[in-house]
């Protein structure tokens, strides 16, 4: 059975909190709550199993500690048509068979420390910068991110709520801290301008966002799909697990095996 939620009990804040996606579920609802249409939650029940569903946007996301209602979870996603379903692997068999999805690795890297560069400049760190020219970057790199209007009253929500903070290096490279949930960190939405790639900014900013957050007692991880990987495995960052997530691919998009950045 699928209801949808309209709180969350001591109990399954717990639950959620042991797991990345069920931190990432958590978040969500911090920052938005129960009470907008286009960020809804549901309990997933069968038997004395339960899992958690979150939908925003166009992205679902699954969170249970054992498959549950998976025939239900299935016509749910027929229903809505999420562009994105990330899930527990036990999930893939049953939704993996829905038509026009396709499936993505990707790779959870922690983010260790390591030594900057001399030509490193601290001060060209910026902590709140202009989010438009973000989105200009960001768009750049990722040609299927959220259109303009929806990326910003995200982002901008979140970040005056203290759940994420958006930064950039020489105004040219940009990293997203998506949420701080009990000091374990999801960095996310890196990208480089076009004309400052190859220049090692984005090394050097990610290197020292790395020492930053360590010495703050925090474990920081962030995602790459295939086509990242050897980006991060070049720069020393320790590569920690793999998923499947599932992406539509009968939408037109510039690359759709880049993903879609939300």
């Amino acid at each position: 059975m699928i209801t949808q939620m309209q709180n969350l009990t001591d109990a399954e804040h717990a639950i959620l909190n042991q797991t990345w996606r069920g931190k990432k579920i958590l978040s969500y609802l911090q920052a938005y709550g129960f009470d907008y249409e286009f960020c809804r939650s549901f309990r997933l029940t069968e038997g004395e199993k339960t899992g958690w569903m979150l939908l925003f946007n166009a992205t679902l996301l699954i969170c249970a500690e054992q498959p549950v209602a998976l025939e239900e979870t299935k016509t749910f996603v027929e229903m809505h048509l999420p562009f994105r379903i990330e899930c527990p692997a036990s999930f893939l068999p049953t939704l993996a068979t829905l038509p026009n999805y396709q499936k993505l690795r990707r790779t959870m890297f922690v983010l260790t420390p390591q030594p900057v560069s001399e030509e490193f400049q601290p001060e060209a760190v910026q902590k709140q910068p202009d989010l438009t020219a973000v989105y200009q970057i960001l768009h750049e790199g990722f040609p299927n991110l959220l259109s303009y209007p929806l990326w910003l009253t995200d982002t901008s929500h979140r970040c005056r709520h203290g759940i994420s903070q958006v930064l950039t290096y020489r105004d040219s490279t940009t990293v997203t801290i998506l949420f701080d949930i009990e000091n374990h960190v999801l960095v996310g939405q890196v990208a480089t301008c076009a004309a400052a790639r190859g220049s090692g900014y984005a090394r050097d900013f990610l290197h020292w966002l790395a020492n930053q957050l360590q010495q703050q007692g925090k474990y920081a991880v962030l995602y790459a799909l295939d086509i990242r990987v050897s980006f991060y495995q070049e720069i020393g960052f320790e590569a920690a697990d793999t998923e499947l997530v599932l992406e539509r691919s009968d939408i037109e998009k510039e690359d759709v095996t880049k993903g879609a950045l939300q």
